[in-house]
C-alpha cells in the first residue's frame, strides 16, 4: 500500500513523546500515512509555522494567531495549564510591581508563557525588560544574574525548588482566578490548511487514537517518554506528563475552546495580537 509521508513536529519533551507514542512505534493503523517525526523546541516550531513548513505540528497557542492562515487547530493534543502553569521564579519573591522593573528571561516571544506574562503585567513586551534564553536555560540565567527573574516552562514548573528559586507568581493560578477557573491554553496541535478537509478529519482521528493508545498503556508510554525527561525520573516524569496528556488532551471541549477565545481575545483587546482570531477547528 502507498504511504503518505507527513512531517509532524513537536518538542523534545515526555509530555509530547508520551503522546506519540503509538505513531512513534506503529503500535496503531495509521490508515496509509507514515509520520516523519521533527523534535524542536516549541518557539522554533512556532517560527516554523509562520512559514508553513510542516504538515502537522504542535505550536503555542499564542503563535496560533500568526499562523492561522495556514493551519487549522485539531481538536486533541492540547496542553493546557489547569490550575498551574509557566511561573516566575527567582532568588527572592518579588511582587508584580517590582517584577515590572527587573529584566526577565523568557523562553521565546511566541510562547504562551510570553503573551501570559504581558496579559499579567498589563504591558506589552516593548514596556519591559526581557532577554530571550532556550528554555531549559532559564534556571541558568536566573541564578548566574543574566536576568533577575526567570519565566519557566515544561519540567522546570515541577524542578525550580532544587535550584533554590521560588515563585512569585504562578500564571496558570492567576488565569484561572481571573477567568472563572478556566485552564490556561498553553499550546496546540494544528494541521496545514492544504489537505482537504476530510483527509484532516483522518489525520486528526489517527493522532486522536495515539494519544488514547498512551493514556490506556501508560507505563508502557512513559517508559518511552523517560528518554526525553531531562533530570526526572520516573515519578517526576509521570507527574508532569499527567499535567499536560488528560483529557483536555483527547478534546478540548467547549471550556477549553472558551479559554483560547477569551486568551486571544484580551490579547487583542489590549494590544498585543494584530486581529481578532477567529478559532478553526478540525471537525
Amino acid at each position: 500500500m502507498q504511504q503518505t509521508t507527513l512531517t509532524l513536529g513537536h518538542s523534545p519533551d515526555p509530555d509530547d513523546a508520551f503522546m506519540f507514542y503509538a505513531l512513534a512505534k506503529d503500535l496503531i493503523p495509521t490508515h496509509g500515512f507514515h509520520f516523519q517525526h521533527i523534535l524542536q523546541d516549541i518557539q522554533t516550531l512556532n517560527e516554523r509555522a509562520t512559514r508553513g513548513e510542516l504538515d502537522i505540528s504542535a505550536v503555542s497557542i499564542h503563535a496560533y494567531a500568526y499562523v492561522s492562515d495556514k493551519y487549522a487547530l485539531l481538536p486533541s493534543g492540547a496542553s493546557m495549564g489547569d490550575g498551574y502553569g509557566p511561573m516566575l521564579v527567582a532568588k527572592q519573591k518579588f511582587s508584580r510591581e517590582e517584577i515590572a522593573k527587573k529584566k526577565i528571561a523568557v523562553p521565546g516571544t511566541m510562547t504562551s508563557a510570553f503573551l501570559a506574562l504581558q496579559l499579567w503585567l498589563g504591558k506589552p513586551a516593548k514596556e519591559f525588560d526581557y532577554v530571550v534564553v532556550p528554555f531549559d536555560q532559564i534556571f541558568a540565567a536566573v541564578k548566574n544574574g543574566v536576568a533577575e527573574i526567570g519565566l519557566i516552562i515544561h519540567e522546570g514548573q515541577l524542578t525550580y525548588q532544587n535550584e533554590g528559586l521560588v515563585v512569585c507568581e504562578d500564571l496558570g493560578v492567576w488565569w484561572g482566578r481571573k477567568n472563572d477557573g478556566l485552564p490556561l491554553p498553553l499550546g496546540g496541535n494544528v494541521i496545514h490548511k492544504r489537505f482537504d478537509p476530510a483527509t484532516r478529519k483522518q489525520i486528526s482521528d489517527t493522532l486522536t487514537a495515539s494519544i488514547q493508545f498512551s493514556l490506556d498503556h501508560r507505563p508502557e508510554a512513559v517508559q518511552h517518554a523517560l528518554q526525553y525527561a531531562r533530570d526526572m525520573g520516573r515519578d517526576l516524569a509521570d507527574k508532569f506528563v499527567g499535567m499536560y496528556v488528560n483529557h483536555w488532551t483527547l478534546d478540548y471541549g467547549e471550556r477549553g475552546r472558551e479559554s483560547i477565545r477569551r486568551f486571544l481575545g484580551q490579547a487583542f483587546e489590549r494590544g498585543l495580537i494584530p486581529h481578532r482570531q477567529e478559532l478553526e477547528f478540525v471537525v
